[in-house]
Parts: C-alpha cells; sequence; structure tokens
C-alpha cells in the first residue's frame, strides 16, 4: 500500500476518534457546569479541557476569559484550532475523499454526510444547543465506526484505520486521566484510601470535586455503567484509575488499547515494524505486571507522563515507518 494512502487512512480515523472525544469531554464539562458551584471551580473544569488537549496558549491568543461560551466556541467551532471538532470533521471527510477507491462507499456517504448535515448546523449555530450538537457529534462517529467494521474488509486499508483509531484513544484516555488525578482534592483522596470521596471533601471544599464530578469523568469515556457493574460501592479515585488503566475488557482503557494495537501491527508488517512491535511489547509488559498499588506508590502523574511519552514515541515510529512524513506532508 502506498504510503499516502495509509496516511490518509490512518488519518481519517484519528480525526474522527478526536472529534468523538472532543464532543465527550466538552458534553460532560457542559452538563456538570450547569450545577451550582463556585464561580472559581468553573472557571477550573473550563481550563481543564485546554489543559488536555495541550491548546491553552492557542486559546489565550483568541480570548481573553476563559468560560463556558469561549471555549465551547474554540473547542467546537474554531477553524484555526486543528483540535476543533469543525476541524477534525473536516480533515476526516477530505482524507476519506482523497482515498475512495480503498474504502467502502457505505464508508465514504458516512463521512460525508456528517459534513455535510455539519454545515446545515453551523448556519443556526447562535441558536444551537451545545448538547444537541455534541451527541450528534457522537452518534456521527459511532455511525462510521459501526459501518466500518460492518462493510469492510478485514485488510491493511481496515488495520490502518483502526491503528490511528486505538493509539488516539489511548492518548486521550491518559491525559483526561492525568487532568483529573492533578486535583489537590484528589491527591488528598488518594492518600485517604479508606474514605470514600464525600469524607474526604467535607470541611475542605465542599461536595464539588465528589460524586458528580467523578460520574462526570467516567461518562467522558462511557465507563459510569461499566464502573457500577463492576464495583458496587462508593465511586473512589483509586478504582477509576484501576478501572481506566488496568480493565482490559474496558475499551478505551489504556491496557485494552495496547492489547488490540499489538496484533493489528503484526498484520501490516514491513521491514521497519520490529521496533514497533518491540515497544509496544515492552508497553504491554509494563502494564501487564503492574498494579493500581505500585501505580500509586511511583505517582500516578510519573505513570501517566511515562505513558504518553511512550505511546506518542510508538505513534512517532509508526508514522515514520508506514506514513508520509510531516515534513513533506
Amino acid at each position: 500500500m502506498l504510503s499516502r494512502t495509509a496516511d490518509c487512512l490512518y488519518w481519517m480515523a484519528r480525526y474522527t476518534e478526536r472529534a468523538e472525544n472532543t464532543a465527550r469531554m466538552l458534553d460532560v464539562n457542559h452538563q456538570t457546569s450547569l450545577l451550582p458551584q463556585p464561580a472559581e471551580f468553573l472557571e477550573q473544569s473550563w481550563k481543564k479541557l485546554l489543559t488536555i488537549s495541550k491548546l491553552e496558549d492557542a486559546f489565550r491568543a483568541q480570548y481573553d476569559v476563559i468560560n463556558r461560551e469561549n471555549i465551547l466556541d474554540f473547542m467546537i467551532y474554531e477553524t484555526g484550532n486543528p483540535s476543533s471538532i469543525v476541524s477534525c470533521l473536516f480533515a476526516a471527510r477530505e482524507n476519506a475523499r482523497v482515498i475512495r477507491g480503498k474504502i467502502t462507499s457505505e464508508v465514504w456517504e458516512t463521512q460525508n454526510t456528517t459534513w455535510l448535515e455539519l454545515q446545515r448546523i453551523l448556519e443556526a449555530r447562535n441558536q444551537s444547543d451545545p448538547s444537541r450538537l455534541l451527541d450528534w457529534v457522537k452518534h456521527r462517529c459511532h455511525l462510521f465506526r459501526g459501518v466500518m467494521h460492518g462493510t469492510m474488509l478485514k485488510n491493511e486499508a481496515f488495520y490502518f484505520m483502526n491503528i490511528g483509531t486505538l493509539l488516539e484513544r489511548a492518548d486521550s484516555t491518559a491525559r483526561i486521566l492525568q487532568t483529573k488525578y492533578e486535583d489537590p482534592i484528589t491527591l488528598k483522596a488518594l492518600n485517604n484510601p479508606e474514605n470514600d470521596l464525600k469524607e474526604v471533601t467535607e470541611g475542605t471544599d465542599g461536595n464539588f470535586f465528589d460524586f458528580y464530578h467523578w460520574a462526570a469523568l467516567l461518562r467522558s469515556v462511557s465507563a459510569f455503567e461499566i464502573y457500577r457493574q463492576i464495583y458496587s460501592d462508593q465511586v473512589s479515585p483509586k478504582k477509576v484509575a484501576q478501572l481506566l488503566i488496568f480493565n482490559k475488557q474496558m475499551p478505551r482503557s489504556l491496557v485494552c488499547c495496547v492489547n488490540e494495537l499489538i496484533p493489528l501491527i503484526s498484520e501490516v508488517k514491513n521491514l521497519q515494524s520490529k521496533e514497533i512491535e518491540r515497544l509496544l511489547g515492552k508497553l504491554k509488559a509494563s502494564l501487564d505486571y503492574s498494579d493500581i498499588d505500585e501505580v500509586f506508590t511511583q505517582g500516578l502523574e510519573e505513570f501517566i507522563e511515562d505513558f504518553l511519552e511512550r505511546i506518542n514515541f510508538i505513534a512517532d515510529e509508526f508514522s515514520n515507518a508506514y506514513l508520509i512524513p510531516l515534513a513533506v506532508a
């Protein structure tokens, strides 16, 4: 397969996954912001969305105030922001257009229809409800993935699309965990593992960082119902981390993403892929032979930083081995 074709397949899937992840985080934050809470907590929660995406500097270059309206505008509509939903859906559609011969007509029609419907939504953006728009984005991304799995041959094109999806998903889950666990109230909870969050937060910052905010984190990765199925007791920071890092059945957990990447790389082997397989194998082993207690002994922030560095290095190595170099693209 030509590098140009592989590049388009990979980035089509990766941009679609990024659009969905952004929509998830914005929707959860929007719903949580409607709860009564101090203004400083509200600003902090919106600022974290920029921190997750490494976009704080780009945002401050265009906006003076961090608030719900400006963040939603920047993260949904701003074409100058390469990670905005509009930018991601446009990039996904353009990549699909270039390689229409390598994807099924259903996959192309799904991407193209999403972009055309988005144009109608943009015309009424001032009157639109953010939650309805974000739900629509999630639905269209789910539809793309379902059509891809239901109509594509299990060949190299399919594998490149899945690799892009999983690398983006692993990066997103790790960043969400990293940002949430930087909360001072979270650190206090982790130092009191026998207490539930309500006990820890009483007498400090109120209950604004307890159930609703942890439920919001879980919902941002579609894990709230899964958490309730596995742990029937109180939502606790340690168990949330265990679910999103080590649970092999959780579709968006770090270990699940890594485990699914390994056989996909084997399917697209070339002369340069041995190093990628080695790096993924080492990352898998470090996850398989670790546990949540060891992670918190090491420090969760250090663990997530190390994971992000390794998974993004793997993504860079994959790009060098299979895709168009960024300097050329």
